[in-house]
């Protein structure tokens, strides 16, 4: 088999092996793609939401990294428009997922998206950053200096919250999450063609790490205090408080 070969990864997406990207050919179906792929998606953004209550306060700057359609941080910006001076920043490297957020944002003031990559970007000081299945695309030799920067940027208290996909503790288990994740996107409409070729296409693309390892990279970074939130399967929420 060759990379070159298209493969139809459901909702209209082509890709190749070891090819998926975010970029302007995924962009007019990610929302409804995500939706479907990603378990209890818009409960996780309602959850990130009501946590932010304890964190975000006027003057507040808050990040979403790997913001894609700007959903989540739409979401957050009416939730505390009532705080006077609180900007929300939302960050990705694909600049077709950037012009579809301003999009969906426009005319709201305190709200801004950035074309950028997480791991060059300037933070400033900031109570609240969010990462909503997006750590676990960048490449793993990246990934502990971004954690460390992530938390030299919050205040003292500020909040960090990280959801990922994740490898099972052994092959045991990961056979059985792998199978029951299947299931799951069978139940959501997806032909059985489909998800292989999305899981072709997530070759080296798409590196979860174990809770463990997870847990490693915020503990290095600094964070002594994390609380798991969610978890879904191969799915999973962390709170991490500076």
């Amino acid at each position: 088999m060759s990379g070159r070969i298209s493969l139809a990864s459901g909702d209209a997406i082509q890709t190749q092996i070891g090819g998926w990207s975010f970029d302007e050919r995924t962009v007019p179906t990610f929302d409804s793609h995500v939706e479907k792929s990603v378990p209890f998606y818009h409960e996780g953004h309602s959850l990130i939401t009501k946590i932010s209550d304890f964190f975000v306060k006027h003057d507040s700057v808050c990040y979403d990294l790997g913001c894609s359609t700007g959903s989540l941080l739409k979401k957050l910006h009416s939730y505390h428009e009532g705080k006077a001076g609180a900007r929300f920043i939302g960050i990705d490297r694909e600049p077709a997922m950037i012009s579809s957020a301003k999009r969906k944002c426009e005319g709201q003031g305190n709200l801004d998206f950035l074309v950028s990559d997480t791991r060059l970007f300037d933070f400033e000081a900031s109570d609240f950053i969010t990462a909503y299945y997006t750590v676990q695309f960048v490449p793993p030799k990246d990934r502990q200096e971004l954690i460390s920067k992530i938390y030299g940027s919050l205040n003292w208290g500020g909040a960090f919250l990280l959801f990922e996909k994740t490898r099972a503790p052994d092959a045991r288990f990961q056979d059985i999450t792998t199978a029951l994740y299947n299931e799951y996107k069978l139940d959501q409409g997806y032909a059985l063609e489909e998800i292989l070729a999305k899981t072709l296409s997530l070759k080296g693309v798409l590196e979860p790490f174990s809770l463990e390892g997870n847990m490693g990279l915020l503990r290095r970074a600094g964070f002594l205090d994390i609380c798991p939130v969610f978890k879904y399967l191969c799915f999973e929420g962390y709170l991490c408080i500076k």
